[in-house]
């Protein structure tokens, strides 16, 4: 018998669900996911494209999905949209605080909102249905948080979101940009390798002393101020890196600046250490 022809979808690509099956598609079938016919065709598209998408791009392929979509968002997304005022980024018609739960084609989603944490606006989107979370820039599964703590606006709610997370039942995790799904030991792994980093940030603060750097700069104080807090993050950092080298990808090349991050919160959001204020 012939193969079926490629389906013509409202993407305005030519999106063939006999092919052979991309990560995505292939994690999910292999965790026993079922696949519809619109399921693969959507991980078509998204497997077709960069590994980031600019903004224009993302509209452009939803709203050839469905030219009548309604952007649904937390009211912060909104607040903030609107301020940027980019054409390529609208602001979502339908906003909500805390929680919003949406039924959509049989498919239940709910939407929280657990405090600031990446950015202000950044929210959980569990499918109960499909056992699933999916949580942006937060967890990387496998691999070391990126650009300093995956550049989080609050590192305190940062930290505290992995721990939100574990308290939904789910066992598939999206965290956004890799091409894996997470498990809870991936999560669990991040939550430890952030108390370590946290931990060690602490005992560095303790343990350098700014004298010698103060001495060495005299009366410039800011090169001071650099070579001890270059000095307290090498420290914090490499019993960091040391433990998790094969266990998180990249671990050696981004601990040492989330330890910044998290060493200046430390110091400026909870008041600990600040021998130097900068």
């Amino acid at each position: 018998m012939p193969p079926k022809p490629a389906h013509r979808v409202s993407t305005g690509e030519r999106s063939n669900i006999h092919e052979p099956a991309g990560r995505l598609q292939g994690e999910l079938g292999s965790r026993g996911i079922r696949l519809t016919r619109q399921r693969r065709v959507v991980l078509q598209v998204i497997e077709s494209a960069p590994s980031h998408l600019d903004a224009g791009e993302i509209l452009d392929r939803a709203q050839k999905i469905d030219r009548d979509i309604t952007r649904v968002g937390h009211e912060e997304t909104r607040k903030l949209l609107l301020r940027d005022d980019d054409p390529a980024r609208p602001a979502p018609e339908e906003t909500f605080q805390d929680r919003r739960t949406l039924e959509i084609g049989g498919e239940r989603i709910e939407l929280a909102w657990h405090g600031s944490n990446h950015s202000p606006d950044n929210i959980f989107i569990h499918l109960p249905d499909h056992a699933a979370l999916m949580l942006v820039d937060i967890v990387n599964p496998g691999w070391a948080a990126v650009c300093q703590s995956n550049l989080a606006d609050d590192v305190p709610g940062y930290i505290e979101a992995v721990g939100t997370a574990l308290t939904y039942p789910w066992r598939h995790f999206i965290g956004g940009h890799w091409g894996r799904l997470g498990s809870r030991d991936d999560i669990v792994t991040h939550r430890q390798y952030m108390a370590d980093i946290a931990d060690s940030s602490r005992k560095a603060l303790d343990t350098v002393d700014p004298t010698p750097y103060f001495v060495k700069h005299g009366e410039d104080t800011w090169a001071a101020v650099r070579d001890y807090l270059d000095a307290t993050t090498a420290a914090a950092a490499a019993p960091v890196i040391e433990k998790y080298t094969g266990v998180l990808a990249a671990a050696e090349v981004f601990t040492a600046g989330t330890t910044f991050h998290v060493m200046q919160s430390i110091r400026l959001d909870l008041g600990y250490g600040s021998q130097v204020h900068p």
